[in-house]
């Protein structure tokens, strides 16, 4: 039961990532800047709950008496917060098709962290996607007239958090509270001022959307869970393939559902960077199988994969 619970967790995290666009696009009117400040405060609240549950204000008392760890903590929240904060902007901009993009490049990105900071060497296969990747930037941005600067905001902030927590080493539920605690206090102070000045859409529009945004909190912390379990239970080679099944929902429901458009030019840089990553995996399995029994010790790629995936929680 061990494996197959976590294969459906995995899969259950990545599903409702990738079905994110549908719910923080139904929070409108809310600008992105509100829905990410409730986000915050429902997210703060929704851990803090099972924290009490599962009685582990104990270890988080300790974290804060770390100052480094707290340091690492407060950079792991401004990153988290940009991300989810550009994510919620570009799915109510009708950028859904460009956050998908984010989430496809996003991999790709921690194999170079995984270079530059770990000085960790590449295969040449993971060289050629990594080029092939670069293409497909530039085809896109040729196409726009300018960078996809919200897909590579959404892949440059969450690659880079995969990096600061993979080096905290936090456990999930922790490492959120802390963050959001971080996070509450101007959060807050921008929905009071939001209130004062009577732009707040929280229980101004209807009991519905009210609803919505008081569940934000729950649709942060749920899929964080399911994807801690899965990690639990199932390589962690599996759960990298698993996490592309939210950048394809998400490009499917920006087409299908918002009917946005996608150019020819666009689906070429698409089509390149899904070529990018049948290379990428194709050459991190052939890695995985050669470095049997323990997949994740050794070379630098492999260690860049698994950077890639210890941040993977946190995606939307």
């Amino acid at each position: 039961m061990g494996p197959r619970r976590g294969y459906i967790s995995g899969v259950a995290a990545y599903v409702m990532w990738g079905f994110f666009p549908i719910y923080f696009h139904d929070l409108r009117p809310a600008g992105a800047v509100e829905i990410l400040a409730h986000r915050i405060v429902w997210s703060a609240v929704s851990v803090a709950v099972l924290i009490t549950v599962i009685r582990r204000w104990g270890a988080l008392r300790d974290l804060a008496r770390r100052p480094r760890t707290v340091a690492g903590i407060a950079l792991a929240a401004v990153l988290i917060a940009v991300n989810w904060g550009t994510y919620i902007y570009g799915v109510n901009s009708d950028h859904v098709i460009e956050t998908s993009l984010g989430y496809f490049i996003n991999p790709l990105l921690s194999v170079l962290l995984g270079v530059f900071v770990f000085r960790e060497r590449l295969s040449a296969a993971q060289w050629i996607a990594i080029g092939i990747g670069a293409a497909a930037v530039v085809v896109i941005t040729v196409d726009y007239g300018h960078l996809p600067w919200i897909a590579l905001i959404l892949a440059a902030s969450f690659g880079t958090y995969g990096l600061v927590k993979k080096r905290l080493a936090l456990p999930p539920a922790e490492g959120l509270q802390m963050e959001a605690t971080m996070l509450l206090l101007p959060a807050l102070g921008y929905l009071g001022w939001l209130t004062a000045a009577g732009r707040s859409t929280f229980t101004a529009v209807s009991p519905a959307h009210t609803v919505l945004l008081l569940l934000s909190g729950i649709m942060t912390a749920l899929p964080l869970l399911l994807f801690a379990d899965a990690a639990n239970r199932i390589p962690l080679a599996v759960l990298g393939i698993l996490q592309y099944i939210t950048p394809v929902l998400q490009l499917i429901v920006g087409l299908l559902i918002f009917h946005e458009p996608l150019p020819p030019a666009e689906l070429v840089g698409f089509a390149l960077v899904w070529l990018a990553i049948v290379v990428f995996t194709w050459d991190a399995l052939l890695r995985a199988r050669r470095t049997r029994p323990e997949p994740l010790a050794g070379d630098g790629p492999v260690a860049a994969a698994r950077l890639t995936l210890d941040g993977a929680g946190a995606a939307n």
